[in-house]
């Protein structure tokens, strides 16, 4: 009887440990999401990537945006009918700071690059644009993807296909590029979805009615 009491005891305070940590990993996985909910899309290495890409730019000016400042609640549902979906309530979230790189010549504005985050199928991926003071792609690549066919999406021959493309094409759905994966479609959607998101962002916060800059 005794050695049944005690092992009652024992039985329940580990059932109470066991609930304790599911509890603290639920808290924890919620509190990261949250987190990187607000974390926005950053060069590594901006100064690196700004010669490479603009070799005749003399400095630059970053900034950051959210749409919440922009335009509150109403800029957020005109961006999810442009795009065509409703965003994600964790990693797009309305307070979440959109980066820009203002590419200088001097005192002049040559371009931009400006990246966001995207769910993909294997964890989040950054999809970086650089583009022209009209907001025509001068150039796409990942800073960050986690496909098993990653090296496919990264290859210059696929990335370079978006190059002198613009919302414009995304909203009359031509683009003619195709999969360079064998089994991961849904990362390629992920990244045609990530790039007009991208576009259309830049179109709000950055360019006029006229496709010029504000």
């Amino acid at each position: 009887m005794i050695r049944s009491y005690f092992s009652s005891i024992i039985m329940e305070h580990s059932i109470r440990r066991i609930v304790t940590i599911v509890f603290i990993a639920i808290f924890l996985a919620t509190f990261c999401s949250l987190s990187l909910a607000a974390v926005g899309c950053t060069l590594n290495d901006p100064d690196r990537d700004v010669k490479r890409i603009f070799p005749e730019s003399t400095g630059y000016k970053t900034s950051f945006i959210t749409i919440e400042e922009i335009g509150g609640e109403p800029l957020k549902e005109k961006i999810q009918e442009e795009l065509g979906e409703k965003f994600d309530p964790i990693y797009e979230s309305i307070d979440t700071p959109y980066a820009y790189y203002d590419i200088l010549k001097g005192k002049k504005l040559i371009g931009r690059i400006h990246g966001v985050n995207q769910k993909g199928k294997y964890g989040g991926m950054q999809l970086i644009l650089a583009t022209d003071l009209k907001g025509n792609i001068i150039e796409f690549y990942y800073q960050k993807i986690s496909s098993p066919e990653a090296r496919k999406f990264r290859d210059i021959s696929f990335t370079r296909k978006f190059t002198g493309l613009s919302l414009k094409d995304f909203y009359k759905k031509k683009i003619n590029i195709k999969d360079p994966s064998k089994e991961n479609n849904e990362d390629f959607l992920f990244t045609l979805r990530g790039i007009k998101k991208n576009l259309i962002l830049l179109e709000k916060f950055k360019l006029d009615k006229k496709g010029g800059t504000k």
